[in-house]
């Protein structure tokens, strides 16, 4: 199995590029229902990832700011507490699994680290309980150690 059966493409996933303003961004996170969204250079490179925590503490920092005065803040302008590190499309399923435990999507790149798409938490982890669930269901033991178990002697 490899990264690219999780993979959401990019065609798939909404993003922003780095030229974007504050409300632009607001608007695109709001309009998907994201609470995160990747950062695209002009020639599709993976930047970043910006979240609504970066945001609400810029705007917090600011103080009351109207959509006219969002236009004018570049997103690139904005600190990030987060670094969501993209991997690359040939990496190893134990690095997205290791990578996934703390991000709620892992960014995929392909060798020019071009964007590729997406490969979320939700993904993962329901691939593993339809698993869990088919052994379960097939009737499959493990002990602690991940061996089967024998009900003979």
């Amino acid at each position: 199995m490899n990264i690219l059966f999780f993979l959401t493409p990019k065609e798939e996933v909404a993003y922003i590029y780095e030229n974007e303003t504050l409300r632009q961004t607001l608007e695109k996170m709001e309009h998907r229902r994201y609470s995160c969204i990747p950062i695209l250079s002009m020639d599709g490179k993976y930047i970043g990832s910006i979240s609504e925590g970066d945001l609400l503490w810029e705007i917090k920092k600011r103080g009351p700011l109207s959509l006219h005065a969002m236009e004018d803040i570049s997103i690139m302008s904005i600190p990030r507490g987060h670094h969501y590190k993209a991997i690359h499309v040939n990496s190893k399923m134990e690095n997205l699994i290791h990578r996934s435990m703390n991000q709620n999507y892992v960014p995929v790149v392909d060798d020019q680290n071009k964007f590729i798409g997406i490969v979320t938490r939700k993904d993962i982890i329901g691939y593993c309980y339809k698993k869990l669930t088919e052994c379960y269901n097939k009737g499959c033991k493990e002990n602690s150690t991940g061996n089967s178990t024998s009900t003979s002697n």
